[in-house]
């Protein structure tokens, strides 16, 4: 396979892989997990994707990886004990989502691309940046995937100890990261493939099931036994042998966007 490329965007860290074949290709965007693999290098090699024609570019998320306070997640950890929801959840997945236009541009810029739409994947926290481009943004995008995806804020919430003590702002804030309420501006945008893992945290795994209820037919479910929450293996940061649970995700990403990389020229969005 050919070695992995690193770079910056915009100031966004980054890790591509390059497509299979020659000349300008399709771009297929990541962001990861907070949890195991918790770097754009490291979620790179649990999801690889290998064969695709596509650029796959994993995106680092704020704080973490090339970005991480002194080379450590202390800094994270501390702002997840101050406030998990205002000054850590809400504000990774606003950074990240905010950052990504210029990101793309200068990836664009960087990189042998078409200008076509793209794709996109997160995992996890990285799962809540890719559903907000897909609800939000203008981008253009073919296909989209999401593995033990944050689909509401409020249930990754719970998995912290103690009671939030929620206010207005913050339940504006964590209901506008629902996004199984957000669905028909999803399922308009573009088809998307929900990863659940069986034993992952039930709250999450319940929201994936009624995210691809509420998209209907724009959306397909991949139920895969034995796989939790992470994909890799503690502490998560380099690059790590992909586990079988991840490559049976991998596969079923692989087969995904092969089924949706548009065709030149062809328009955003497509059949589920």
């Amino acid at each position: 396979m050919d070695s992995p490329l690193t770079g910056t965007a915009a100031g966004v860290p980054f890790t591509a892989l390059p497509p299979v074949g020659e000349g300008p290709a399709p771009l297929i965007v990541t962001w990861h997990m907070l949890d195991a693999p918790r770097s754009d290098a490291a979620f790179a090699a649990a999801l690889p994707m290998h064969g695709l024609p596509a650029w796959r570019v994993h995106l680092g998320m704020p704080m973490c990886g090339a970005r991480m306070v002194d080379g450590s997640m202390d800094a994270g950890a501390a702002l997840m004990r101050e406030d998990p929801l205002m000054a850590y959840l809400y504000p990774f997945v606003r950074q990240a989502t905010e950052e990504f236009p210029a990101a793309l541009a200068s990836l664009r810029a960087q990189l042998p691309l078409d200008d076509g739409p793209i794709g996109v994947l997160g995992g996890s926290l990285g799962g809540a940046v890719a559903l907000r481009v897909l609800a939000e943004s203008e981008t253009p995008i073919f296909a989209g995937a999401v593995v033990n995806a944050a689909v509401r804020m409020r249930s990754v919430v719970e998995l912290f100890p103690g009671d939030y003590p929620y206010d207005a702002e913050s339940e504006k804030a964590v209901d506008s990261l629902d996004f199984v309420a957000r669905a028909d501006r999803i399922a308009a945008r573009a088809p998307l493939l929900v990863v659940s893992g069986e034993l992952d945290h039930p709250g999450l795994r319940a929201d994936a099931l009624d995210l691809v209820g509420a998209l209907g037919e724009r959306s397909a479910l991949l139920s895969v036994p034995g796989l939790a929450h992470p994909l890799a293996e503690e502490p998560g940061i380099e690059p790590a042998p992909q586990l079988p649970t991840a490559r049976e995700v991998d596969a079923g990403l692989v087969s995904w966007f092969a089924r949706h990389l548009p065709a030149a020229g062809a328009p955003a969005g497509g059949n589920p």
